[in-house]
């Protein structure tokens, strides 16, 4: 290849001899049969792979697309949808072995061959988040923002029959429909809708440019989207939350009432409200959030957790007190009073733990710290049930 690649001393020349060696990983799993095995897979196409594969695919395709014939580009395009799937796997595993960079730049080619798919875009970004590269991220957030990508539709699931897990198909119906109804590798399809990425996208660019320094840009970059988006409350979140950073709390109190006030009974913007209060130090107001947002969906785990954690918050202020009392009469009669006020909190918080465990009973955060209020309570029979069960 490296010798077709000297001779190549026209345009066209160097384009073809870029398919081909695009191609190559293509034909040697190809060359597996029907039967070829994930492991198999993964042994021909790496991170740089991919990145190889697209550079030569869209020098083609741009090529092609200049001089009028086409010669690889319906073929290409083909191949592109008959492997976005092991792609987007690749893709997975990689960020599984967070190996969150190689995972990017997987997202990022694979977005270079399908710019419809700008859903890969977005996870390019994350990752990039992921693997401290603002640059790139801020790169790829900015182009999702010019898109003015929102995220928002149905993804399709179905389970992978021979893997014995569930696949992501993206936003591709058809292909999920034909894994499962025709080709019958996959089975239980099951849609999944999608909420709006915009508030996330314009807070990342903000944390970004707060990061380097560059703090009105931040600003202007929130409010712009604000301005373009006016009724997406996301947005005031993220304005909020930028504020909040810059420990302007005058601000984010405005911006959090004003989230709240157009949208009382959205349970994600409620309990989001609570977390950037008990960000805050603001506890009484995190909890007010929380209680409300239990009030909307008596099932909400995290509300449930994060409730807890708040009331736990002031365990730890009676024990600091509890450590530094001697034993003097007046010591010991504060004593009780801090352990009847200890007895009393961990009461109040019991319910709202073993709700959570109900809820995700596999949590292991939730369940060790039920497990040690039953422990503070010498609940002994749930302590040693619990403690089975880990």
């Amino acid at each position: 290849m490296a010798r077709l690649e000297g001779l190549a001393t026209e345009e066209g020349d160097k384009v073809s001899a870029g398919f081909y060696k695009a191609m190559l990983p293509l034909v040697e799993i190809m060359s597996f049969g029907p039967t070829v095995t994930e492991a198999q897979k993964a042994q021909v196409v790496s991170a740089k792979t991919v990145v190889d594969i697209e550079k030569g695919l869209n020098g083609t395709l741009e090529y092609e697309k200049k001089t009028g014939k086409k010669v690889y580009t319906d073929d290409i395009l083909k191949k592109v949808e008959l492997y976005k799937s092991d792609i987007i796997n690749l893709a997975i595993a990689l960020g599984q072995q967070q190996k969150f960079q190689e995972a990017s730049d997987v997202l990022y080619s694979l977005y270079l061959l399908d710019k419809k798919d700008a859903d890969k875009l977005f996870f390019a970004a994350s990752y990039a988040v992921s693997a401290a590269n603002y640059d790139k991220a801020f790169q790829y957030y900015s182009e999702l923002k010019a898109l003015n990508y929102t995220g928002e539709g149905t993804l399709y699931f179905a389970f992978n029959n021979t893997l014995k897990q569930e696949e992501n198909f993206g936003t591709n119906k058809s292909l999920r429909d034909i894994s499962v109804n025709t080709t019958k590798t996959h089975s239980k399809p099951r849609d999944e809708k999608t909420e709006s990425k915009r508030g996330e996208i314009f807070k990342n660019i903000a944390l970004i440019l707060v990061q380097k320094g560059k703090v009105e840009e931040a600003k202007a970059a929130v409010q712009e989207a604000r301005q373009a988006n006016p009724e997406d409350t996301s947005l005031i979140l993220t304005e909020a939350d930028l504020y909040l950073k810059m420990n302007d709390f005058e601000t984010y109190s405005k911006l959090a009432n004003e989230a709240l006030s157009k949208n009382p009974n959205n349970v994600d913007l409620v309990f989001n409200l609570g977390v950037i209060s008990a960000n805050a130090n603001k506890l009484d107001e995190a909890e007010k959030h929380y209680k409300r947002a239990l009030e909307i969906n008596p099932n909400y785990f995290n509300a449930h957790l994060n409730l807890a954690e708040l009331k736990l918050r002031a365990d730890e202020k009676w024990v600091t007190e509890l450590n530094k009392l001697g034993t003097s009469e007046k010591d010991n009669k504060r004593y009780e009073v801090i352990k009847k006020l200890r007895e009393d909190n961990f009461k109040l918080i019991l319910p709202h733990l073993e709700k959570a465990v109900e809820l995700e009973p596999t949590n292991e955060p939730a369940k060790k710290t039920l497990l040690s209020v039953y422990n503070a309570l010498e609940m002994t029979d749930k302590y040693k049930a619990l403690k089975a069960k880990m």
